[in-house]
C-alpha cells in the first residue's frame, strides 16, 4: 500500500472514530443509549414512522420497540399518536427540535462536516466525492 492510500484510509478513520466520539460525547450529556439516539434520529429523519418500520430500522424486536418507544415517551422526547383511519396503527414522532439545544448535540458533528465541506472548494470536495464513489463501488463488488 502506498503512502498516499494509507494516509487515506488513516484519515477515513480518523473521521469515523471522530464521529463516534462526538455521538458518544451527545449521547452522555443527553443520558441516551446507543439505541435510543439511533431511534431518535430515525425518527427525526422520518416522522410519523410506525413502530414495525422503526422495528426494522434499528434491528430489534418488536417488544424491543416497544420499551424503547415507551422509555422515550415516559421521558417525554417521543410522543405517539394513533393513525386516523386504523385505530389499531401507531406514530410515532419526536417530542424535542433536535435542531435546538440540547438535541441538536445528536447531529452536531455531521452539521460541523456539512460547514467544513462548504468551505472548501467545490474542486476538492467533487474530486474527493468522486473517489469515495469508485472506491465504495469496487468494494461493494468484490463483498
Amino acid at each position: 500500500m502506498s503512502d498516499a492510500s494509507s494516509a487515506l484510509i488513516e484519515a477515513l478513520a480518523e473521521y469515523v472514530e471522530a464521529g463516534q466520539d462526538a455521538l458518544v460525547a451527545a449521547r452522555k450529556s443527553l443520558s441516551v443509549s446507543e439505541l435510543e439516539a439511533r431511534a431518535i434520529r430515525s425518527i427525526g429523519a422520518h416522522p410519523g414512522i410506525r413502530p414495525s418500520l422503526l422495528r426494522e430500522h434499528l434491528d430489534v424486536t418488536s417488544a424491543g420497540v416497544t420499551t424503547l418507544v415507551d422509555r422515550l415517551v415516559g421521558r417525554g422526547v417521543l410522543r405517539r399518536e394513533l393513525d386516523v383511519e386504523d385505530r389499531r396503527v401507531n406514530h410515532i414522532f419526536l417530542e424535542v427540535d433536535l435542531d435546538a439545544e440540547p438535541w441538536s448535540a445528536l447531529g452536531r458533528f455531521d452539521t460541523e462536516v456539512h460547514a467544513a465541506i462548504r468551505a472548501e472548494s467545490s474542486e476538492a470536495f467533487n474530486g474527493f466525492a468522486d473517489l469515495l464513489r469508485r472506491v465504495t463501488a469496487r468494494a461493494q463488488a468484490r463483498i
